[in-house]
Order: structure tokens, then sequence, then C-alpha cells
């Protein structure tokens, strides 16, 4: 690996993402700085567009540090300017899998995880106290009172963009249950999504639970009842700087168990529906996002972000070779997925 200085970022432990890229940094042997919000804005380090966790401050193609977010195309600049201990399969068919999995944890994950913390009254009182001494813990009780009752409210108005409401809730919660027993399944033969090594999937969903399975009272227990084994192997993809891969611990297509094809299920049920009728109504000027999921109804507010998600999808299953395309369009047909990659 190059020799370069660290990478300086910001987030807070409460942000799936931020535990996200943590724990990828110190897989992949990335030296970095990490820095609470407040310590970021007193070395006067550059605010984000879209204030988003993490924020990594990067150089710029002239050389200027900014700031940038946004965890799915950080991990593929990283792997363009790091070698070693890579975290995207070396082979295109596996690297697809591997993509739209993380995509699933990264937007579909955290419905649950939002909607846990800011629906029941254990999990608001718990992240409503504990998350802002996490941007600063040296504050008076007044002043964190106060945060706490305006970062509450705010999140809590934030609920119908994430898509949880009360006609959704049920949708989300027996979701997160089965992709619980689905990963559960899948734990008991293989050490991780992609097999013997991590990929980003598994990244992205370590993330959501660092929240899910560890932090937030009602998942937690949930997790707990369900599968101790998914607890514990949340806690340790924390940190895998200690694990050693070879490039033949790499699951493929060919080769796909499955558990992961049932996972791939999981995703056609729920992910999917929400992730066309939000490019439909984007496109028609909707201002709401209608669909059926197990025949009951969703309804959220329309998420542009996803649409790029969707299209990002498309574009990495375009530009396959043809081999790769037949190999994973048989995976999608099988799993209900092809609607995913169509036009």
């Amino acid at each position: 690996m190059p020799e370069r200085s660290s990478i300086a970022l910001s987030g807070a432990p409460g942000s799936p993402y931020t535990r996200k890229m943590l724990a990828v940094l110190r897989y992949r042997h990335i030296t970095y700085r990490f820095m609470t919000l407040s310590a970021a804005k007193a070395q006067g380090m550059p605010q984000a567009k879209v204030p988003l966790l993490p924020t990594f401050y990067l150089p710029d193609p002239s050389g200027e540090i900014e700031a940038v977010t946004d965890s799915s195309p950080l991990i593929r600049r990283f792997e363009r300017d790091y070698t070693g201990r890579s975290i995207i399969p070396a082979d295109p068919a596996a690297a697809f899998i591997d993509m739209l999995l993380e995509d699933y944890a990264d937007e579909w994950l955290t419905k649950a995880m939002f909607h846990y913390r800011w629906v029941y009254a254990a999990d608001i009182k718990q992240a409503a106290e504990v998350l802002p001494h996490w941007r600063s813990a040296a504050q008076s009780d007044a002043a964190i009172a106060d945060q706490s009752r305006a970062f509450a409210e705010r999140q809590i108005g934030r609920l119908g963009f994430v898509g949880s409401n009360a006609t959704t809730g049920p949708v989300i919660e027996q979701s997160y249950g089965r992709f619980v027993d689905l990963l559960n399944a899948h734990l008991k033969e293989h050490h991780f999504l992609m097999g013997r090594r991590p990929g980003s999937s598994d990244f992205a969903v370590f993330g959501q639970l660092t929240q899910l399975a560890q932090f937030d009272p009602t998942p937690m227990a949930l997790t707990l009842a369900r599968s101790p084994r998914v607890y514990a192997w949340s806690a340790m993809m924390e940190d895998m700087s200690g694990f050693e891969p070879t490039e033949a611990d790499w699951v493929t297509v060919a080769t796909l168990p499955p558990t992961i094809k049932d996972i791939l299920r999981e995703v056609a049920r729920t992910y999917l529906p929400v992730l066309l009728a939000n490019v439909r109504a984007l496109q028609s000027g909707a201002q709401q996002v209608e669909t059926t999921i197990d025949g009951k109804p969703w309804i959220q507010s329309p998420f542009p972000y996803q649409a790029k998600c969707l299209r990002w999808v498309r574009e990495a299953h375009h530009a396959l070779d043809a081999p790769s395309r037949r190999m994973i369009d048989a995976v999608l047909s099988e799993t209900g997925l092809m609607s995913l990659v169509s036009a």
C-alpha cells in the first residue's frame, strides 16, 4: 500500500454510515483520523453541500480539501486509491451482487433503523438523550436537553421521507424480522455475505446493525431474541483489521449459496417495488410514492437519491460483459429481480 497521509473524517457513533466506513478503513488498513462534528468545525474543515455522516475531507482535482459524503462512491474511490484487502470482488458478476446487497442495506434496512428509532417511545428517549452528546458531551444539561428536544422533533418530522408511517410501519418491521432470520440462516454456514471474506455489502449491513442490533432498544431486543448469531456477527464486524483474506475466499455467482438467493428474494419482495414506484412518482411529478408490498399499501414521499441508486445499479448491469450479464440475469430472474435492470 502506498505511503499516504491519514484520511480525515468526522461523524458520530449513532450514524450507521459512519460505523460502516470506519470498519472499512480498519479492515483495509487505511490510516485515518476521526473527529467529532464539533472538532471538525473547530479545525475549520469545509462543510459539505448536503450535511451527511460521515464527512470525509479529501483533496479535489486541484488539491484543495473538500467535504465528501456518500459511503458507496467513497468505497469505490478508495478501491482506486489504495491497493490490497479489497472489499469488491474482482469477478464482475460477484461484484454486481455485492453492489446490489450493499444498496439494499444502505437504502432499505436504514428504513427499519430510522423507523424503530423515531417511532417507539423507549427508542426516541434513548436516541434523543444520547445522540446530542456525541456531537459534544462538554455542555450543560440544559443545553443538551434543548438539543435533544429539537433533534427528536426534526428526526420524527423526517419519517415521511424515509417511508415510515402508520401504514408502512408493520411492513418495515416484518421485513426486518425476516432479514434477521435470513441472515442468521446464511451465517450458519458462511462467514460473510460474499463468502469467506467481507465485501462492501457486509460492511453496509454491519453499519445498519450497529444501530438495529446494538443500540436502539426495540430492534436490539428483537434481534437478540431471533438471532444471537446476527448480534454477535455485527459486533465482530466492527474491527476486522486482523482478518487475512485470499482471492479464493470470494463467493462466485456459479456457487452462489441458496441463502444469498433467499436474501435477494427479500430484496425483490420489499425494496424493489419501492424503488420502481419512487422512479415513477418522480417522473410523473406525483407528490406521493404509492405501491404495495405483500398486498399491503406503501406510501411515502418521493426520494430523488434512490432514483440515483436505481440508475447506478442499471448502469452497472449494462457495463457487465456478456457472459457475466447472462449469469446475473439468471439469478435476477430466479429471485424476482429482473425488473430491477429493465428500462
